[in-house]
């Protein structure tokens, strides 16, 4: 029943901001596995909630780090493949410590098959 949990997006969502959040202090205080939010990203829909989730914090230090992630479970080595950047060069970008460029977020998205958009606010 938990592993079906993971591919409700919501739940992910939820499980992944409550990881982040005490990850620092978990791997403190106690001996913790880490829970790799690139696991449960397993489906189309999936990544697109999680992306969103992302998308609308407004934060572009969790965007470009919800990015690495889906980079990461798709399979960093064929986003390098088709982005033309290397491993390396994408582990350090989308680390929590990273800060990618426009022209390398776009191209990540564009492998990951993420479409950027704009839209007004309401008013």
């Amino acid at each position: 029943m938990c592993h079906n949990l993971l591919h409700d997006p919501k739940i992910f969502q939820l499980l992944y901001r409550v990881d982040e959040s005490l990850a620092e202090e978990a791997r403190t205080t106690r001996k913790l596995t880490t829970f790799d939010a690139a696991e449960g990203l397993t489906s189309d829909e999936s990544i697109a909630a999680f992306m969103a989730d992302a998308l609308e914090s407004g934060d572009a230090g969790y965007i470009a780090h919800a990015l690495g992630v889906v980079a990461r479970a798709k399979g960093m080595a064929q986003i390098a493949r088709q982005t033309g950047l290397s491993r390396e060069q994408l582990y350090r970008s989308f680390s929590e410590r990273g800060n990618p460029t426009l022209k390398t977020t776009l191209a990540v998205m564009k492998a990951l098959g993420i479409e950027l958009t704009a839209k007004g606010r309401a008013a």
